[in-house]
């Protein structure tokens, strides 16, 4: 199943956030480079992307960024930035055949995390790490930072094309993340899990901002209505401050968790292995085995193969988990993707 027959061509985007030669990524067009052009490509996608986290990282050295902007980086990112980015990366760029395709495309990263989760649990076992570590083992290894990390590195890498492709990987792993991960890193902390209401958690799951912008974009995809131009262009000025803002808050997250807490004490080594390596290489099966193919399999791999959610590392500390444990394990896992993803795209081409 090639999806890039189902999205909008180039000459038919509209509006700001449609326009490939304006905004933050350049466009990708696939098989149109030799394989020493898409490395070269690669690379300097993941060196841009280096060079941005680099910023985020020197103004905190700088004091320029303290908690409150991070705050307030993460807030506006996650809140306004991404449902805007969500609307514009659907609209301009998919059409209601392509939408249609992509219902059964949701099962590919749904399996691939359930797979990347059954490995660890099994990892973790073999290596016998001790209870304040067990847990955050285990979520730091099924589960990809597909927001702050992975929306910058897809549209560099593919384009704003790439954004429903990537909002369908973020719907799973979000799921994953608010449910199994949160119950493995408390268990790692505290030994107990919290209860939980199956309403209280579609609320919490349905109410994200990020979610509604996907489902806002696909309403408007399915019944035909476009917002005025006017609308589109404003929120395609506020999609294009996800890529920078977003890598910012990553540099600056590296800056603030230290390069002193990075060891490779017992796990680590294997967690980068599952996160890195073994993870894109499932989802690369399933893509084959689901029939998914074209700039869907490039962009899910690409997902599938990023570093850990961010978000476990403040679930560690809230919960009395190992915190340096899962610092450290974000900052490598960070590192590791400058080495990873060039290749990555090499290998998947």
């Amino acid at each position: 199943m090639d999806v890039t027959l189902g999205c909008v061509g180039q000459g038919e985007l509209r509006g700001r956030g449609g326009d490939p030669g304006r905004g933050f990524p350049p466009r990708f067009v696939p098989g149109g480079e030799n394989m020493a052009g898409e490395f070269l490509h690669a690379v300097s996608a993941v060196f841009m992307i280096f060079c941005l986290m680099a910023v985020g990282c020197g103004l905190g050295a700088m004091g320029w960024i303290g908690k409150a902007e991070k705050r307030f980086i993460a807030r506006f990112v996650v809140n306004i930035a991404v449902p805007m980015n969500c609307i514009v990366g659907v609209l301009n760029h998919l059409n209601r055949e392509g939408l249609m395709e992509m219902r059964s495309m949701f099962l590919v990263p749904i399996c691939c995390i359930l797979l990347s989760l059954f490995i660890s649990m099994v990892a973790a076992m073999l290596l016998k790490l001790p209870d304040n570590r067990r847990g955050v083992f285990v979520s730091m290894a099924f589960l990809s930072n597909t927001m702050f990390i992975g929306l910058p590195i897809s549209t560099q890498l593919f384009g704003e094309i790439s954004v429903p492709y990537v909002m369908l990987y973020y719907a799973g792993s979000t799921i994953f993340t608010q449910t199994v991960s949160v119950i493995l890193v408390e268990r790692s902390g505290t030994g107990r899990e919290e209860e939980r209401d199956l309403l209280s958690f579609g609320k919490g799951i349905l109410t994200k901002p990020p979610i509604l912008g996907v489902i806002a974009a696909f309403l408007l995809l399915t019944t035909g209505i476009r917002p005025p131009e006017m609308a589109m262009r404003f929120a395609g000025y506020l999609s294009d401050t996800v890529s920078p803002l977003a890598l910012m808050y990553c540099g600056y997250v590296v800056y603030e968790l230290g390069f002193r807490n990075v060891k490779f004490e017992r796990g680590i080594p294997a967690m980068l292995i599952i996160r890195l390596l073994l993870a894109p290489l499932i989802c690369a099966l399933l893509c084959r085995g689901f029939g998914v193919d074209g700039l869907a399999r490039r962009v899910f791999i690409t997902e599938a193969a990023l570093p850990v959610v961010s978000q476990i590392t403040v679930m560690a500390g809230e919960y009395g988990a190992d915190e340096q444990y899962a610092a450290a394990g974000s900052v490598l896992s960070t590192i590791g993707i400058f080495v990873t993803i060039p290749i990555l795209m090499l290998i998947v081409r």
